[in-house]
């Protein structure tokens, strides 16, 4: 593991609560897997006591806030004497309790976005009994009549993206995006993450299954749609923390070549490679992926995409297509957005964009497979969505930083860092939930590729 920070190190970032953007979570990133430094909100000045927000600003608040409730309630309470204000919708939904400890909250939460809502949040302006449920509330109230707005903001942006497909990122500023947030203290992967340190969405089939067993039983889909075997070098683009090629070479004796940008994985990945006794069979390198050279039978790339710019899939694909032979497999698991919000997505900075994951974007599938066509010979040959295994992924990742914050705590972790890791994998779970994401293995093969019988390579044990 990459050496602790004593503290992390979080970038001041001022909370403006004047107007903004309705709260989008369309171009939220986990991470997904597939990434910035976090951004820590002004603290209230030193001898200033925060605003007590009065019974008229509450009821401002909650008349603000029914107009756009889809589904629901959510109860808002002031301190003091001030009577709560339920703000309630037709349609049943969660029912959320949000305690404002600051006026300041109410205009961040409505006016400026998701980020603004992080920022109060993470300043400890407000708290929630459920901070997903919260989330999925005002994630829903975009349907409908802000459905519509969404489509003329996309339609107004096309101008501007086409401005902006001629600034393309560099090699360099890739490596630092992947350094702001995986090249964090690496006590934090250790304590969320199972023993695989897997960090992307498990499978839990059968339901009931441990976040261990959910994640070896993803590296097994992944392997067999590969039909990965002793005589097959695969290539893998984004190591992680070595999970994959670890679990591919020791299940299935195939060699692994592996890459990473982050010096922190590159660190993790070799050590645990060397302790599982298999340096002659993996090989992990910190190179850029469009370095690689080499011809592969197998290639596999586990939630990487969502660090590459969507200028770049053609890019991508291409250099996975070269590194193919041309009878061999790729194997992509990506987090995906909605084909209708990905034009705005390539525009829009969201919570997760400004505060965890810099330089990320989700791709959409049509803007995947417009670039697969585009740039490559490759087919696709399989197609699977398993976003709806995600939420219990990211609630477990939560669960092990809150039953283990102690750890962290030791190690330099501060509380507004606990509170930022709560919204981020809470807003991903949110998104999850109400479909605004997804999380799909694609299977593409090369023009000379041919299944071996009725299933091919692509086989599922279920």
């Amino acid at each position: 593991m990459a050496e602790p920070a004593t503290e992390p190190a979080l970038a001041r970032r001022p909370v403006d609560p004047g107007p903004g953007p309705s709260l989008d979570l369309a171009s939220s990133s986990p991470g997904g897997p597939g990434a910035g430094r976090p951004v820590e909100p002004p603290r209230v000045r030193a001898g200033r006591a925060p605003v007590t927000p009065r019974p008229s600003l509450l009821d401002g608040l909650a008349v603000s806030a029914v107009r756009r409730l889809a589904r629901g309630q959510v109860v808002l309470h002031g301190p003091g004497s001030v009577e709560p204000v339920a703000v309630a919708s037709d349609r049943p939904g969660p029912s959320v309790h949000v305690e404002l400890h600051d006026a300041r909250a109410a205009r961040a939460l409505l006016l400026r976005g998701s980020e603004g809502m992080a920022e109060s949040y993470i300043a400890g302006w407000w708290d929630t009994d459920d901070l997903t449920g919260l989330i999925r509330l005002l994630i829903d109230r975009l349907r409908g009549p802000m459905g519509l707005l969404d489509d003329v903001a996309r339609r107004a942006a096309r101008p501007l993206a086409w401005a902006r497909r001629a600034r393309r990122p560099s090699p360099a500023a890739d490596r630092r995006n992947v350094a702001a947030h995986y090249d964090l203290p690496g006590q934090l992967f250790e304590v969320m993450l199972d023993e695989s340190m897997s960090y992307s969405c498990a499978v839990f089939e059968p339901p009931g299954v441990t976040l261990a067993q959910a994640q070896r039983i993803k590296l097994d889909r992944l392997c067999d749609k590969l039909a990965l075997g002793p005589d097959d070098h695969l290539v893998e683009i984004g190591t992680g923390w070595g999970g994959l090629a670890i679990h591919a070479a020791t299940r299935t004796g195939c060699r692994v070549t592996t890459t990473t940008l982050s010096e922190a994985q590159l660190e993790v990945a070799t050590r645990r490679v060397h302790e599982a006794g298999l340096a002659d069979r993996v090989t992990v390198l910190g190179r850029d992926y469009r370095e690689l050279e080499g011809t592969y039978d197998k290639l596999v790339s586990v939630e990487m995409i969502e660090a590459v710019d969507w200028r770049l899939y053609p890019t991508f694909f291409a250099t996975c297509r070269r590194l193919l032979a041309p009878d061999g497999v790729m194997a992509l698991q990506a987090i995906t957005i909605a084909d209708r919000s990905f034009e705005r997505a390539t525009l829009h900075e969201d919570f997760a964009r400004a505060m965890v994951f810099p330089g990320g974007c989700l791709p959409s599938l049509t803007a995947l497979l417009g670039a697969v066509t585009d740039a490559t010979d490759l087919v696709l040959v399989d197609l699977e969505d398993i976003g709806r295994h995600y939420p219990t992924t990211l609630a477990r990742w939560w669960e092990n930083v809150d039953a283990r914050w102690d750890r962290l705590a030791t190690a330099g972790f501060d509380e507004e860092f606990r509170r930022l890791w709560h919204f981020y994998l809470a807003y991903c779970e949110a998104a999850f939930l109400e479909r605004r994401i997804s999380d799909v293995q694609m299977v593409l093969a090369g023009p000379r590729w041919r299944p071996d019988g009725p299933g091919g390579p692509i086989r599922r044990d279920r």
